[in-house]
């Protein structure tokens, strides 16, 4: 048994002597290692503290329409010049230990890495102010080990070539304060309208704690959650011997003064645009903040410079100084869905919120081309018939009952023609084609044209009582202006990063989802709200603007209470307007009620000044042409008063002649053989005149 236990005892010490050696070969090997770091970096000397560049953004025709206004050049700020409450706060927050440390605090890591093993998630971060700073300084932010091993190496490199004084003024003139505010110069003009240097304890510790989440933290966004923050950054400050405690208690108490604007020059050129740009390279491309704003892109645009001037004169020219209403217009070509020109307000320096994109709005009648899209989908022609009457709704499932009204509560009481009930847009028609097709039809008819606000199912749908968006709009009535191909609305073609690099393209869509010939005699049928031909027991709701037009154009206008509408169309574009109140005041003056007709009119007509007179090309195959009577959709004879050349879904088209204006009573209509004779081109581009 000794001797057993003597040979294990040595079995033993060999072991441990091998375990020894191994561990001491490691440690020398990672001790070479960390040198050759060390002396590599040395070698490579200090690093360039790149300044960021100003991303800038192109029009149609390449010229330059804006650039971001808060580059580093322009707001940098001496470590001198910037409050000594703002350095106290941030080091105080941000890395207490910032002047001990060699870019890495050890101890801090240490504990985060405890935190989040105890939480089972990432609760703490550790970075140091170097590290945060050398992170800022690379415009890759995304989360890899490349890219974390790369931060680590220029942390390294930082503290090696670099002045403490060095990096902190650094760090704080490139961290981002939110609202397109780099630096803590930039950022204290933007929210407390001073230089950095002006700043008080109460305003530094506030601002130190917005760049945690300037979408949280920023009192813009919450003055309360601000507050919270400031309390914490105070209490640290007191902690860490920067204030005392009285100092802090007075600080938290003292009220602040936010002014909320940047006092560089205001960009000029379409503002409502160049944000949904942003926007789009932050949801669409997945670009962070600081890329978008600091990443030295080119952004080349959708925008027309001539066609955004024409939108901004009309609603200048239309909408009364003094009245409150606001407007929101975009235009879209129609081929590929490319934004030319957009307003999402009428002044961006009182109200960026852009009513363009982001308003939700009830589109009241503009909705129900859709509708009738879904009708033709379902058997219905131009030429079908309903009555137009007063009618109340009963329904067996509960509903309550339902009373649409017409416009002034005028009606038919008679049968009308689906052309004629869209021209004159009779309310109770369209609910009885909802109704009849199924309160679901509509809602996924609208899914097809690319709306995605939620729509309730409720007869009322039909009258457009859901809300949309402008551009939404603008869109689906592009895939009727097309002839049912799909688009999107593009507001960015290509990004080239800072190298020259394209990083986006935009690719066009091939992709049909309505059906050629039924798009075509929907635009058709929209040409009719310009045609006094449809005029029935209303006159064509375009009939206010017909003088103002001079090309073929197809459309619908819409109202509810609270929203004026107009969304027409030509061949080449595409332009949707809506003029309302914010905040969903009744639209009472009669002025009022013309503002978005009238802006879509001359806006059209500017907008296409100079460029060819187009008319809507008939497709190949799969529609039918024939003259009809209006008042009652039959096939119109010699003799019928009024007589207008109407397209058809091919094998839809009426086979009945009207008899109701035969003079010679002995003769058939089938006798009038010229009666459909070849239409001149001028009839069919303009069959008014």
């Amino acid at each position: 048994m000794e001797i057993m236990t003597d040979q294990g005892f040595r079995k033993t010490v060999k072991y441990l002597r091998a375990v020894i050696i191994i561990s001491l070969i490691g440690m020398i090997c990672m001790l070479i290692l960390f040198l050759g770091i060390l002396a590599y970096a040395k070698i490579l000397g200090a690093p360039p503290l790149a300044v960021p560049q100003s991303t800038l953004f192109f029009a149609d025709d390449g010229a330059l329409i804006g650039e971001s206004n808060s580059g580093q050049k322009r707001y940098w700020a001496r470590l001198k010049d910037i409050s000594p409450d703002v350095v106290a706060a941030t080091i105080s927050i941000e890395d207490k230990n910032f002047y001990e440390h060699h870019g890495f605090d050890y101890k801090r890591i240490a504990g985060a890495v405890l935190a989040d093993i105890q939480a089972f998630s990432k609760v703490q971060g550790a970075s140091t102010i170097t590290q945060q700073y050398a992170r800022n300084l690379f415009l890759e932010h995304d989360k890899t080990w490349t890219r974390k091993l790369h931060e680590a190496f220029y942390t390294i490199r930082i503290e090696m070539n670099y002045s403490k004084k060095e990096i902190l003024e650094g760090y704080l003139n490139t961290i981002y304060y939110g609202n397109g505010a780099y630096g803590v110069q930039a950022a204290s003009q933007y929210y407390f309208g001073k230089d950095a240097k002006d700043l008080n304890l109460a305003e530094a510790s506030m601002l130190a704690g917005i760049p945690k989440g300037p979408g949280i933290y920023s009192p813009l966004a919450s003055m309360d959650n601000a507050k919270k923050r400031q309390a914490i950054i105070l209490k640290s400050m007191v902690t860490n011997h920067y204030i005392k405690k009285k100092e802090a208690i007075d600080a938290a108490m003292q009220p602040l003064t936010i002014v909320g604007s940047h006092n560089t020059q205001k960009v000029k050129v379409a503002p409502y645009f160049q944000d949904a740009v942003r926007n789009a390279l932050k949801n669409q491309l997945h670009l962070d903040d600081r890329t978008i704003a600091l990443g030295g892109l080119k952004v080349y645009t959708t925008l027309n410079r001539k066609q955004q001037e024409a939108a901004e004169n009309q609603v200048h020219k239309y909408v009364a100084n003094l009245s409150e209403i606001q407007v929101g217009l975009v235009a879209m070509d129609p081929k590929n869905g490319y934004v030319k020109a957009m307003v999402g307000g009428r002044d961006y320096e009182k109200s960026p919120f852009n009513r363009a994109v982001q308003a939700i709005r009830q589109p009241g009648s503009t909705i129900k081309p859709l509708l009738y899209y879904a009708a033709l989908e379902q058997g219905f022609t131009p030429s079908s018939t309903m009555r137009s009457e007063f009618t109340s709704f009963h329904f067996d499932d509960g509903q309550p009952d339902y009373t649409p009204h017409n416009f002034n509560n005028k009606y038919a009481d008679g049968e009308i023609t689906l052309a004629q009930a869209l021209a004159v847009s009779d309310n109770i028609f369209a609910v009885k084609t909802h109704l009849f097709l199924g309160e679901e039809t509509l809602i996924e008819t609208a899914k097809k044209f690319g709306l995605s606000s939620k729509m309730a199912r409720v007869p009322s749908l039909a009258l457009g009582t859901s809300g949309v968006r402008v551009i939404e709009m603008a869109n689906a009535y592009s895939l009727f202006a097309n002839g049912g191909k799909k688009v999107t609305p593009t507001l960015i073609t290509r990004v080239e990063d800072y190298n020259g690099k394209v990083i986006f393209e935009k690719e066009n869509e091939t992709k049909k989802v309505l059906d050629p010939a039924k798009a075509f005699v929907m635009t058709q049928m929209l040409t009719g709200i310009f045609d006094p031909k449809l005029n029935g027991y209303a006159k064509v709701t375009g009939s206010t603007v017909i003088n103002d037009i001079s090309r073929p154009y197809a459309g619908k206008s819409g109202s509810t209470e609270t929203d004026s509408w107009m969304i027409g169309y030509s061949p080449q574009l595409v332009t949707a307007v809506w003029a309302g109140y914010d905040m969903g005041k009744p639209i009472e003056l009669v002025a009022e009620k013309t503002y978005a007709k009238n802006i879509w009119a001359n806006f059209m007509e500017e907008a296409l000044k100079g460029k060819p007179v187009k008319a809507f090309k008939v497709p190949k195959e799969g529609v039918k042409g024939v003259y009809v009577n209006p008042e009652n959709g039959k096939l119109a004879t010699k003799d019928c008063p009024v007589r207008r050349f109407t397209y058809f879904v091919a094998g839809t088209e009426p086979t009945e002649y009207c008899t109701e204006h035969l003079k010679n009573h002995g003769a058939t209509p089938g006798d009038h053989k010229n009666m459909n004779k070849k239409v001149p081109w001028y009839k069919k581009i303009m069959p008014w005149s």
